[in-house]
């Protein structure tokens, strides 16, 4: 039997030689608990790379960058943006891009000198745009050839805007654009600007998928990412103990395969971020491609990769999988969905040295809120697993109450990666947050171990004649389906039950199946009520955004709905 959670915790704790110890601190006004070790500021991470400097950093195509180099420019930058541009400690630098080297150099120049960086989504259109620019107010503006395309028509208009860069853009820039490349000088100096930050100085605006009205600015802190960079450790290590294992540091530094945008909390927090710490190297793509994903693994010796269910099942089922040694893949890591049984069995049959892993977090928990790994996903296979002890996740009633466990509700959460609220939007802010709890809008529950089950979105969920039906439960019902690669339930009008379930799935390649015998699968795991009345099926990939999320209203517009 593994130790009991709380058991593991305080373990962990005691062995760890300070390196988890857990302190009480009044930010904003409420009690919350924070790692005594975690980095004050993103600024500290960054120096700490002085260490790293003959590793490579950033890999793309056949660029590489070391840390040396990484941190020569971030110094060009950040003086560029201090001593050119007049940016001041709480100013709003925007950075729109693919992953190109260049946007981690922009984002840590910029919370290195105290400004605010605002990553705006490479996928939005003009419009778009130009509503994250003028609601950050941003000062200065970072973007690649396809941005600077799309914004130079709304850069007049944006009051707050002073100067554009143009990073890897050919030919004659648009008035006022300066490139990139011209503006970073001889890259001699290894000093950082002088900069007065503090842990919870303001440091990123990351916008949320905006699926209601437009996008919000979630305000996050240099103590929310720097607080996750020692969560991430701790419930790694913690599976170890649980299990009778010692955890072991890392033997040295590995390389990460980035498949997701940098624009999202997950790609710039929870990868970009948490290896830098360590000083991995990471490895990024022009975009996403499972046969450039295998080349890459095996030509750099990643140890993981990860993405969507859907971005593991296209790497297994690829024609190129065979032909290619990926023995050094340790880790696997995949969220945002359900996964299917099969999916965890082709991966021991294709990695049998992988233990997979999912988790849980959104951009106003900074990514990271929970975290299932080893022997605890095997065991728990749809959980999305446990918070670290800095963390406190409850789940509540419609009054605010906790529930018992084992009864569904809406998920809170509580800790110091808890961003501060909405960007200038006081009223959203007071909807969503109360005394540092985060409403979620997630429905689940926790079971008597303390492990969280993510059920629905609140405002996905069915309701078929006074029934509650969850969307999550019937997609994994689908995906326990051995030819069922991808799935999204949806609400089907009905004039008088006013909802009945549908889904549109992905089958798998080679997989033949029948609708009626997928109405019989989820049949035989779930009430009748839950069984989808319909269920249409394709071999494209369901439609999701830049994030990996499942988007419920081009699904319904595939299926006519």
């Amino acid at each position: 039997m593994p130790l009991p959670i709380e058991e593991a915790n305080r373990k962990l704790i005691a062995a760890a030689g300070g390196m988890f110890d857990i302190e009480t601190l009044d930010i904003d006004g409420v009690a919350t608990d924070v790692w005594k070790s975690a980095p004050p500021t993103l600024r500290h991470v960054l120096e700490n790379t002085r260490n790293f400097f003959d590793r490579d950093y950033i890999v793309f195509q056949d660029e590489r960058m070391t840390y040396e180099e990484h941190f020569r420019k971030v110094v060009a930058v950040a003086s560029l943006l201090v001593n050119e541009f007049g940016v001041q400690k709480g100013d709003r630098v925007a950075l729109c891009m693919r992953n190109y080297p260049e946007w981690p150099v922009v984002f840590w120049a910029t919370t290195a000198i105290g400004a605010i960086i605002v990553p705006l989504n490479a996928w939005w259109k003009s419009n778009e745009l130009e509503y994250g620019l003028a609601d950050s107010g941003a000062k200065v503006f970072f973007a690649d050839a396809e941005r600077i395309a799309l914004t130079q028509s709304i850069w007049s208009g944006l009051a707050d805007l002073t100067q554009v860069v143009a990073v890897r853009t050919p030919g004659e820039l648009p008035a006022p654009a300066k490139r990139f490349e011209d503006l970073l000088g001889d890259l001699g100096s290894l000093e950082l600007p002088p900069a007065d930050i503090a842990p919870d100085d303001d440091m990123t605006i990351f916008y949320t998928s905006g699926t209601t009205g437009n996008p919000k600015g979630a305000l996050g802190t240099h103590r929310n990412l720097c607080s996750n960079l020692i969560s991430g450790a701790f419930v790694r290590a913690r599976t170890e103990i649980r299990y009778g294992r010692v955890p072991e540091p890392p033997a040295g530094p590995s390389g990460h395969l980035l498949s997701v945008p940098l624009f999202h909390a997950t790609g710039c927090h929870g990868i970009l971020c948490s290896h830098t710490f360590a000083g991995n190297k990471i490895v990024t793509m022009y975009k996403w491609d499972p046969d450039e994903a295998i080349r890459l693994i095996e030509r750099e010796r990643l140890v993981s990769f990860g993405g969507v269910p859907a971005m593991v099942w296209q790497v297994l089922e690829s024609p190129e999988f065979a032909k290619h040694d990926l023995s050094c893949v340790t880790s696997i890591g995949y969220g945002g969905a359900p996964s299917a049984p099969e999916l965890v069995t082709r991966i021991k049959e294709a990695f049998p040295q992988v233990k997979p892993s999912n988790g849980y977090g959104l951009t106003e928990t900074s990514a990271l809120t929970t975290s299932n790994s080893g022997e605890d996903y095997e065991t728990h296979p749809s959980s999305a697993g446990c918070p670290a002890p800095v963390s406190v996740v409850k789940v509540v009633g419609d009054d605010g109450e906790e529930v018992p466990r084992g009864t569904i509700g809406e998920v809170w959460i509580k800790g110091p990666q808890v961003v501060k609220g909405y960007w200038r939007k006081p009223e959203a802010t007071a909807d969503s947050f109360t005394q540092g709890w985060l409403h979620t809008g997630d429905l689940g529950y926790m079971d008597e171990e303390g492990f969280l089950f993510i059920a629905d979105r609140a405002k996905d969920m069915i309701i078929r004649g006074g029934e509650n039906v969850y969307c999550v439960e019937v997609e994994s019902a689908l995906y326990s389906h051995p030819d069922v690669m991808d799935a999204a339930v949806v609400g089907v009008p009905h004039r008088v039950l006013g909802e009945e379930v549908g889904a549109l799935v992905q089958i798998r390649p080679g997989g033949e199946v029948s609708e009626e015998a997928l109405k019989a699968h989820v049949k035989s795991q779930l009430a009748g009520f839950k069984v989808p009345v319909r269920i249409d099926m394709q071999r494209d990939p369901l439609p999701r955004n830049a994030n990996g999320k499942i988007l419920k209203p081009e699904v319904k517009k595939l299926m006519g709905l």
